[in-house]
């Protein structure tokens, strides 16, 4: 079992009320990915022993991560059932807590700002650490993946040609562009510290306009995609980045915090061969591999279950 030792915004999606969350959850259920799954998520039994239930949170990302864990736990030789589209964190948490869930796809970061909102988050590990501290003394962290899904600043394709901006390019690039470029995104971004006050103050970013919009939804998408705005808050893994190729710029001074993608299990629910399966898929996810698998999971409909089998043998983890 695992050691206690260290072993091996509001966000569009990582929060959220419970009690929606638990309206919608037997709606959502339906439209899950895996064959073993519990009937009703919320059933609040305890797992059975020797088998580690997966669950995940009510959107279509954590549901490909919970198959990403649940099939590389199988690969190793463990017994798997899946709980799909919980709900928010207010329930998933508690579920954890109760032995429900053994393993969930979870966002460091985020998960640090629910169990402490005025905890300061200066690194990934330090955010880790911080929030094993105030996590229950049942549940623990395993070590995160590269891969983030949070908030950034992206242009559209002809602003990025027009200027010379690529992956590569960071917010510092824009510096001089910024008076010329309209941004859009939530109204809160214009007066937030992790939005223009923020890019102001710490990358010296001062645009033409700011037109609010959404948080990161069809409508900031939309306004970017038809250059109502040059630049616009989207969020890191949204597969319309893929869709309608706009360049995220980089964000060296962490801005935005730190979001990554990091399995919360509990301690005694755990084998070994679990915990090192687990690590083994964080160590091959960053931000452009699942990016990559979003946009056929909600762009190209395919299957979650069948992209994360198929993504595991690619990485040679099944």
């Amino acid at each position: 079992m695992i050691s206690t030792a260290k072993s091996c915004r509001p966000t569009k999606r990582h929060t959220g009320a419970a009690a929606v969350a638990l309206a919608a959850a037997a709606a959502l259920l339906a439209g899950c990915s895996s064959g073993d799954t519990s009937e009703n998520p919320l059933d609040g039994e305890k797992a059975d022993a020797g088998t580690v239930v997966v669950g995940s949170n009510n959107f279509a990302e954590s549901t490909l991560l919970a198959d990403i864990y649940g099939e590389a736990l199988r690969a190793k030789g463990l017994k798997v059932t899946y709980k799909h589209n919980i709900g928010s964190r207010e329930t998933t948490y508690g579920l954890m807590r109760n032995g429900s869930v053994t393993v969930l796809p979870e966002y460091n970061g985020s998960l640090l700002a629910y169990l402490d909102a005025d905890a300061e988050q200066t690194s990934a590990d330090a955010v880790n650490e911080a929030a094993k501290a105030k996590l229950d003394k049942q549940l623990t962290l395993l070590e995160s993946s590269p891969a983030e899904d949070k908030d950034s600043v992206s242009v559209n394709a002809a602003t990025a040609k027009k200027y010379g901006l690529t992956a590569e390019s960071t917010l510092a690039d824009l510096k001089d562009i910024a008076p010329e470029l309209a941004i859009g995104g939530s109204p809160e971004f214009q007066t937030r510290q992790q939005g223009l006050k923020g890019l102001e103050a710490v990358y010296g970013l001062k645009f033409k306009t700011f037109k609010a919009l959404d948080a990161g939804g069809p409508l900031t998408q939309a306004a970017l995609a038809q250059n109502e705005v040059q630049a616009a808050d989207v969020f890191t893994t949204d597969p319309t980045i893929v869709k309608e190729k706009f360049v995220v710029l980089k964000d060296p001074e962490n801005l935005f915090g730190f979001a990554n993608v990091t399995p919360l299990v509990r301690k005694d629910g755990l084998s070994k061969e679990g915990v090192e399966a687990l690590n083994a898929v964080s160590a091959k996810l960053d931000t452009k591999t699942l990016l990559d698998l979003d946009a056929q999971v909600q762009l190209e409909k395919k299957d979650p279950l069948d992209v994360a089998k198929a993504w595991l043998k690619s990485a040679g983890l099944a």
